[in-house]
């Protein structure tokens, strides 16, 4: 008689859990410390004044108008790209990731070429007679964030549209349906189900903005919580003040950081044979009109403010102050850090997680997405001041908060890859004792160098173009090359702004191009 199934031992990964567990205790250390810093300092949250309620009251309105405006927009255009096979469609998506590592500073450059009082589209009215456009204000916040999360949400519900299995539109064709009993049938219930878990992501995001609220806000009525953090601190130097707002900031973000986390877990249509989708209830005439304008008013739309940065800033590029090279060094100084301490704290965390399930390792890897960067900076800031001048250490305290905002999204490329070397690769490592660093060296790091050049790029292009903490802690000899346009700016030194601005985008495209192509390279990629 056979005997009794037995449960199967669940074999060790070949790396220790360690190092991921400590990178994980590490961030969380240094987040609940900064946190906690900022509560002790505000002694308490009764000190909002009327300008405070105000700024939470017009952060909240412009994240839900930029994010119920940015997923309305993306659906049509996302549904077209899902309809549509043409040449270039690869590219036009890969170029909507564009905009994600685009400096903040040089896309609000591109978008007042375009959209501001003197800009292409201001003249092009005037010469009808008509008002120029006003995109200072809430309009204009709500439109660069428009700009910034569009591509976002395309990318996102594209996915959506893509996770359809090609079998139930064959089957709908067979039976007759058309564009109006798909929509019924399959799209409209993907996007209750994919829409509100993006517009939540989108929120979340513009709940921090601060940049675009800077350049854009265009005075009191238009002040965002990060803007109100950094006005407190730089201008007032009201630590209790800024640390209530970073306090407030820190409950909002974490839960809407929490409420996109549960709004993209629903179950989706299930799986299909991964066949090619075919509509064939979109070839009709009116319907390829329809969705050849929509994808090409999006495309002008994210290109129009790009070829304006580079159309204005090439003659300024010619003769930019000492200063501009000077925070360009800087900022390449920054990144380069801020993406050595990233892969300091994600590899070993993706390691970690690719072994087995830790909860609290991924939970630390998804604090980025709540944290405010003022809000850490200014509990930073209170906890170095007794010891020493945070002012010398603004450079270094700028690449620590951008490689800890930078970690979820490096994580999201990691640890799916992480996962198959693991399964893939473990138990023969075992069988040949290859453990711990000679496995890291000889199997795991060469098997995820796209991943990790891919992680690398976004991470130094990020840092690269950050307009944030290093606001809070530079002085006039300190200044990374965002800071720099923005001084330029303030100025009104315009020609000079839009010349570093183009410096900043090739730095930033470069750095990227760089990291991705370096991890790519020996696959010929």
């Amino acid at each position: 008689m056979a005997e009794r199934a037995r449960s199967v031992n669940r074999v060790p990964p070949p790396v220790s859990p360690v190092g991921g567990i400590g990178a994980a205790v590490a961030i969380a250390a240094l987040m609940g410390l900064s946190v906690l810093a900022v509560i002790w300092r505000a002694g308490g949250v009764s000190g909002l004044t009327g300008a405070d309620w105000a700024a939470l009251r017009f952060t909240v309105m412009q994240a839900l108008l930029s994010s119920l405006l940015s997923v309305a927009l993306a659906i049509p255009v996302a549904r077209a790209l899902a309809r549509r096979r043409f040449f270039g469609r690869r590219a036009l998506i890969v170029l909507l990731g564009a905009p994600f590592i685009l400096p903040v500073i040089v896309a609000i450059l591109g978008l007042l070429a375009v959209f501001g009082r003197n800009g292409w589209l201001s003249v092009g009215l005037g010469v009808f007679g008509l008002e120029p456009i006003r995109i200072y204000g809430l309009h204009g916040v709500v439109l660069a964030h428009v700009f910034f999360n569009l591509p976002l949400a395309v990318r996102l519900l594209l996915q959506g549209w893509q996770d359809i299995p090609a079998e139930r539109f064959r089957l709908a064709a067979q039976l007759g349906a058309g564009p109006r009993d798909m929509l019924r049938l399959f799209e409209w219930p993907m996007l209750r189900r994919v829409a509100p878990g993006v517009a939540a992501v989108i929120f979340a995001i513009c709940l921090t903005s601060f940049a675009v609220a800077l350049t854009l806000g265009g005075g009191p009525r238009a002040t965002t919580l990060e803007l109100a953090i950094y006005q407190a601190f730089r201008f007032d130097f009201d630590l209790g003040r800024a640390a209530v707002l970073a306090v407030v900031q820190i409950g909002l973000a974490g839960a809407a950081a929490l409420l996109a986390l549960r709004l993209s877990g629903q179950d989706g249509f299930g799986a299909g044979l991964d066949r090619p989708v075919h509509r064939w209830d979109a070839q009709g005439g009116w319907l390829r009109a329809q969705d050849t304008a929509v994808i090409a008013a999006a495309a002008l739309f994210l290109c129009l403010p790009l070829l304006a940065v580079i159309l204005r800033g090439l003659p300024g590029l010619l003769d930019l102050p000492d200063a501009v090279w000077r925070a360009a060094l800087s900022s390449v100084w920054v990144a380069g850090l801020s993406t050595v301490l990233l892969l300091i704290l994600a590899l070993p965390m993706a390691a970690t997680l690719a072994g087995g399930r830790w909860l609290g390792v991924e939970m630390a890897g998804l604090l980025g997405l709540a944290a405010s960067p003022l809000a850490l900076g200014t509990g930073l800031f209170i906890l170095i001041h007794p010891f020493a001048n945070p002012a010398a250490l603004a450079l270094p305290l700028t690449a620590l908060v951008n490689a800890i905002m930078a970690l979820p999204f490096a994580l999201r490329s990691l640890v799916p890859a992480a996962r198959d070397v693991m399964q893939g690769q473990g138990r023969l490592a075992l069988a040949l004792d290859l453990r711990g660093w000679r496995f890291l060296r000889l199997v795991f790091l060469p098997r995820l160098r796209p991943q990790i050049g891919f992680a690398a790029g976004l991470t130094a292009a990020l840092s690269m173009g950050d307009l944030g903490v290093i606001t809070l802690f530079a002085d006039p000899e300190r200044a990374t090359l965002p800071l720099q346009i923005y001084r330029l700016m303030g100025a009104y030194r315009m020609e000079a702004a839009a010349g570093a601005a183009l410096l900043l985008l090739v730095l930033s495209l470069a750095a990227f191009w760089i990291c991705d192509r370096g991890g790519r390279g020996h696959a010929g990629a």
